[in-house]
Parts: structure tokens; sequence; C-alpha cells
């Protein structure tokens, strides 16, 4: 299937590149241009929870609670207060001035300095505070927000005082920010960095812009398709990080692999046409199914109700496979056009064909690993474990403005109207209570002054309208919201009475419920989908069971030092972040990312593997060979990943940082102890065993890509048949390697010898 798609790519490489390049163009004409208007803030509630249901009730019957949109916290200088007539004055009349210019944006002020309440003033009475009800719902509110914000932040007052910014649509509009500046500046400077590595691995121009060609067109065209999504469902803005992180990493990995495969079969001297089939029978094949892979295992996040997951999958299931798509349906046809100029233009002279794969570091350390195997096995498998240790103490929590860094003027303004008015909050817990009389609502009143960990009783917060009242309150500690929500769970609501918990406390106590009860789920579709792909591909049963093992250790060392890091708090200080429970859609995401990124260089690496045991290799030299082939190839692609990644862990926003450093290391880990020591050491281990397969397995596995050329060849292997000249001669063809025609009948093992010899 593939190979003959190499050799279409071969006769029509003029047109393939054109059309598809133009449909791209054309997509982000019409789509992509579209996408900023589309984006969503909303999408981490689950919309099957009681607290969206609350949520509804408390909307439909008083509106939305806009109360905590926009905190306005004036302080006084010193020495002073808010009370002193020149700052009161001043503060009153430019928030007033704030009302009227913004009218349209503005639905409500409740200020401190147009009707002093004593609950919005400090003890020391240096803090005085309004806050601003935005006029629109959902995604207007953000809008809202924008057009008075430069005004809000650049009020000034007299005698010293200032006026901070906070709330909660404030702090969004931080977060969002954030996001914007991270994808610009991985576009920048992750494009720079990844060209300049490109070019030293490749040692040409040419060569180097084969995978950034096919980077660049799948970010093009998955943020296109991501914007006709945005259409149809709710497709939250941080899907747009994602794809830039996934879609140019892995794009750039893929155009790697292949332009490497190529380039190896023009120094063997193929000719070019049958270059360009065997890259696209191979790497292409490999590629292909590597991004099946990854993108099974994001396909694992439709199973979440929460629309966030479902449009990050959206978007990254996107990039991946127009990646692959892109690789094995343009760099083919490229390859055609190019022939020997894919080496044109070096910036360094390389030599390629007189290396011997033997002396190259890449052989030398699977060969040791598996000449130690079982103490490699034991080191490198224990150290994994030890690293998942820390996941234990793995907490979850909300997103809110720790995610921002202390630096940030909102997260300055938000802290300090935490610490000066704890009674109060944009995120407060509710209850709301319908079809309740008087005497129930004081039933219910009274049940809910037993509740313990809130900063003050509930309260209603509205007047009781058609029999529906809510009631709300502070979190004393808002890491305790699922404590609280256990208390109110166990409030008896009298006959007829309906009791609903609401607020962002409780969707995100719901939210974490809802994950881990779906989570192991996702785990047992990921593992087994990704298994019968790599069953499929590799012609064996047990390599797939190996790589889920692999790749379980490696995930499970990545959350350990997530947990260190970011619950526990190393290197917070130096990494620029507060330390604190992870938010639990985000962990969701990272186990997804992660798992199908090892399986992808699980796929790179066996691929080759497979491969060799094909063309007649003892497992030992299939391993060693294999990773010989592979190792410079997965350490550059891990490296770009690294790269990528490394520009969003400059992010301001921690949900970024926990994807980019759980990157960063996974990745180092894969490309590393596990790729290089752990997976030889096993498979020698496992010698025979490792390509055992039912025949069913087999016959599939030949009908796929090349195997039904190479089972013969594997007959001849396990027997160690004697083969005459002639077949010697078709098989030196098709390596590349010239034999003599009187050469005497020899066994197949030490042909096999020879030719990696002359290689």
């Amino acid at each position: 299937m593939f190979y003959t798609w190499g050799h279409y790519a071969f006769r029509h490489r003029r047109i393939i590149p054109l059309v598809i390049v133009v449909i791209i163009l054309l997509l982000q004409i019409f789509f992509g241009s579209k996408l900023g208007e589309r984006m969503s803030q909303e999408g981490w509630e689950d919309p099957g929870a009681d607290s969206t249901t609350a949520t509804a009730i408390e909307q439909e019957t008083f509106g939305r609670d806009n109360s905590g949109d926009v905190i306005l916290l004036v302080k006084a200088a010193d020495g002073q207060k808010v009370t002193d007539p020149e700052v009161f004055d001043a503060a009153n009349q430019a928030i007033q001035g704030l009302q009227q210019d913004y009218a349209t944006s503005i639905d409500h002020v409740t200020s401190y300095f147009a009707s002093p309440n004593q609950q919005q003033i400090s003890a020391d009475q240096q803090y005085a505070f309004a806050t601003i009800g935005l006029a629109g719902d959902g995604e207007q509110t953000l809008k809202d927000y924008r057009e008075l914000e430069e005004a809000a932040k650049s009020i000034e007052l007299p005698s010293g005082a200032t006026v901070q910014v906070a709330g909660a649509t404030a702090i969004a509009d931080a977060l969002d920010q954030g996001m914007a500046d991270d994808i610009k500046r991985a576009e920048l400077l992750g494009v720079v960095l990844v060209s300049i590595i490109l070019l030293f691995v490749f040692g040409g121009v040419v060569a180097a812009a084969m995978p950034l060609i096919v980077g660049i067109l799948s970010i093009i065209g998955s943020l296109s398709f991501l914007s006709i999504l945005a259409s149809f469902f709710q497709v939250n803005i941080f899907s747009q990080s994602v794809i830039t992180l996934l879609g140019l990493g892995l794009a750039i990995d893929y155009g790697l692999f292949m332009v490497s495969r190529f380039r190896e079969e023009m120094d063997k001297g193929t000719p070019l046409e049958e270059a360009v089939a065997v890259t696209t029978a191979t790497a292409g094949k490999t590629v292909f199914f590597s991004a099946l892979m990854v993108g099974v295992a994001l396909s694992g996040l439709l199973m979440f109700p929460q629309a966030f997951l479902k449009s990050v999958a959206y978007g990254a299931i996107s990039a991946v496979i127009l990646a692959a798509v892109i690789s094995v349906a343009v760099l083919p046809a490229l390859f055609a056009l190019l022939g020997p100029n894919i080496d044109k233009w070096s910036v360094r002279r390389t030599s390629r064909r007189g290396r011997r794969i033997e002396d190259s570091i890449w052989f030398r350390i699977p060969a040791w690993a598996m000449k130690h195997s079982k103490q490699t096995i034991l080191v490198v498998a224990g150290g994994l474990i030890l690293l998942t240790l820390p996941v234990a103490g793995i907490t979850f929590g909300g997103i809110n403005e720790t995610y921002l860094p202390e630096t940030n003027d909102t997260r300055q303004a938000q802290d300090n109207f935490n610490e000066q008015f704890p009674e109060f909050s944009t995120d407060p817990i509710k209850l709301v209570v319908t079809n309740a009389s008087n005497e129930q609502l004081v039933d219910v009143v009274m049940q809910t002054r037993q509740v313990t960990g809130l900063a003050s009783p509930l309260a209603p917060s509205t007047a009781t309208q058609d029999g529906t009242t809510v009631l709300s309150a502070a979190l004393a500690d808002r890491n305790n919201g699922e404590e609280v929500i256990e208390q109110l769970r166990s409030i008896e609501a009298p006959d007829g009475v309906g009791v609903y918990i609401s607020g962002t406390p409780a969707m995100e106590v719901e939210s974490i419920e809802a994950l881990m009860d779906k989570l192991p789920w996702m785990s047992l579709y990921m593992v087994l989908a990704t298994f019968i792909l790599m069953a499929l591909l590799f012609g064996s049963l047990i390599l797939p069971i190996k790589a889920v093992i692999m790749n379980a250790l490696g995930l499970g060392a990545t959350l350990g030092f997530l947990t260190l890091l970011f619950v526990d708090g190393f290197g917070a200080d130096l990494f620029n972040f507060t330390p604190g429970p992870l938010m639990s859609p985000i962990v969701v995401l990272i186990i997804a990312i992660l798992y199908g990124l090892s399986t992808d260089y699980e796929v790179f690496l066996v691929s080759r593997m497979v491969e060799a045991r094909d063309k007649g290799a003892a497992t030992d030299n299939a391993i060693k060979y294999g990773t010989a082939h592979t190792g410079s190839i997965i350490t550059a692609a891990a490296l770009i990943m690294i790269v990528v990644a490394a520009a969003f862990a400059l992010s301001e926003i921690v949900m970024m940082k926990y994807i980019s450093f759980g990157m960063i290391f996974s990745l180092a880990l894969d490309a590393t102890l596990i790729r290089m020591l752990l997976v030889p050491a096993v498979m020698h281990f496992l010698r025979e065993d490792n390509w055992w397969a039912p025949g069913w397995v087999k016959t599939l596995y030949s009908k796929i890509g090349d195997g039904q050329e190479t089972a013969p060849v594997r007959q001849l292997a396990a027997h160690d048949t004697p083969i005459e000249k002639v077949v010697l001669t078709e098989t030196h063809a098709r390596s590349g390697v010239s034999v003599s025609e009187d050469r005497d009948l020899i066994p197949f093992s030490e042909l096999l010898k020879r030719i990696e010899q002359d290689k």
C-alpha cells in the first residue's frame, strides 16, 4: 500500500505538493483567519454535574452572577486612609466616570465610595474596593472587560493612593494574554532554534527545510480545521497552544524521519523512484502508524464530559494526523523533485558513506545494555519506579490566579484583595435552594451553620425570587473545597425542596470526580487501541506488551517528577511559579500526550528492528542495528520536541508549564534511558519471544507494508538455508550492496553478516 503510493507520488511529483498547498492556503483564508473570534474561555465544567444544573437555575432565575467580574482595589499611601477626603472623592469620581464612559459594557457598580459599606473597607481603613458587574454573558464578558481594562488600570489618585484591578474576568484575561504570548514565543523562538538543529543534523539547507515545510503546513492546516470545528462546538482557547506545541514538534519529527530514510536510500545508490517508494513504504508507513497511535491516545480525551478536553482533543488530533498526511503525501513528491539535490547548499562537509555503523555510539550503547541486560533492567526500571513514588502525594485543584506568576499585576491585585477581604470571594461556594417556603429555607440555613471550612456562614446573596434563594460564602481555604462540599451534600432537604451545590469550588470538585471516574476507561482504551495498532505494525504480540510497560514506566516517572515540582514546590522559585494542586484536566491531558509521544518513539525504534528482522537478522543483531539506525534520529527528534516544549516552559501560565516540563522530562527519559538502554536490554532478555504472534496477525502484518516481501527471507534465515547466487544477487540489489556472481553457496546468516560489514 505505502510502496504503491511512493511510486504514485513519484509519477505525480509536481501536482501533489501544489494541490495540498493550495488546499491548506484556501482553508486558512476562509476559515483559519477567523479562529481568534471563535475561541472560548469556557468549557471547564462537567455539563452533567449538579453544579452545572445549579448554575443554570441561578442564571435562569437571577441572571448571571457578575458580582466578582472586576474588582477595583483602592489602597491609600502608608500612614493615610482611603476615607481621607482627597482620596475618597477622587476615587469616587474616577469610578463613576468609568461607569459613565463604558455604560454599554458595565451592568452595575457596587462601590464603597458611592455608598459606604463597612464590609468593603479594611479594618485599618487603608483598603476599600468597588466591584464591577459586566453586562455580557459568556465570551462577551471578556470583550466587555477589554473595553474598559486600559482605563481602569490607568486610574490615578492623589496623595500616593493606587488602584489595582482584580476579579474573575481580569484573571481570565491575564491567562488568555499569557497563552497568546506563549504561541508567539513558540512560533518565533521554537522555529528559529529548530531550524538551527535541523541544519546541524542534516548539514544542508534543503534537507533541513523539508521538516520545516511539514511543520508550517501542519500548523496552518490544523488551526484552520480547528476554526471550522469552533463554528459548531465550544473550543477552548487553550487548544490553540496545544496544537502549536504538538503540531510543530511532531510534524518536524516526522519530516526528520522521512528525510533521513530518503538520504539513506540515496546513499546506497538506489534509483530515485525506488528510493522514494522504499522511503514511503518504510519511514512513511512508520510515520503514518505513529500518528495514528498518537491520535488514538489523544482521542481518549473525548470520553470526558468537559468541553475543554474535547476541544483540545479535536485540535491535537487534527494537528498530528495532518502532520502525518503531509509527511507521507508531500515529502515523497518533493524527494522525487529534488533527488540528489536533497544535499544541496551544505553548510558543513559531511561524509556518510564511509562510516561504520558498528563504530557509532548508537550501536555501542545498546550492545553494552544487552551484554549487561539483567543489571540494566534492574537499575533503570528500579529508578523509574522510584521516580513514580511521589505520585502518591498528588493533589488536584482548579484554575485561579495562582496560575499566574507572582510578578503579574493581576495576580498581585487578587492576592492583596484575598488577604484584605477573605470573607469575599470571586469564586464563592453556593447553595441554590428551590421551591422553599420561609420555614423550609430557615431549616436549610440552620443546617448550613454546622458546615465548617467557610470564611463566613452561608448567607443569601440575593432576595428570594419564585421560591429560589442562593446562599453563598467564601472558602476559608480554597484547597479544602472537597471537604466542605461533602458536608453540604449531607444536608437533608425538606419535602419538595431542591438543594443544589454550585459555584467554582463545586465545579472543580465535580470535574475531578468525573475525570477520576473516566480515567481508568481512557487508560484501558489507549492501551488496547495502541496495542492492536502496534501488533499490526510489528507483526508481534510481545513487542506491543513490552511497549505498553515501557510507556507506563516512563509516564509514572514523569507524573512523579511533576508532583515533586508543582505540588511539593521543588524549583518553584527558580522557574517562577506558585506550587499547589495540579489542575485535573491538565493532568489527564498530560497523560494522553505523553503516552502518545512515548508510543511514537517506540514505533520509530522498534519498526527498524522489525525491518532488520524481516531481512533475516538474528534477534540481537536486529536490536543493535535497528537502534543504531534510529538512535541519532530519535535523539534529534526528541531534541527538537524538547526545544519546542522549552519555548512553552518560559510561559507565565502554570498549566502550560505542566505540559512543557512534563514533555521535556518524558522525552529526555525516552530518548536516553528507556529507548537506548531499557528497551534493548528487555528485548535481549526476551530473545526469540519478541517476534511471537498467531498466524492471522502475521497475515495482516504482511498485507499492510512490505511484510509480504520479507516473509520468505525471514523463513530462510530461520533455517539458515544455503542460497544460490541468483538469490544472492536479488537480495543484494535490494540492499544496495554488490555481489560477485561466482560466489559459492553460503548460509543466509553468513550473507547477512557480510552485507552488514559491506555497509
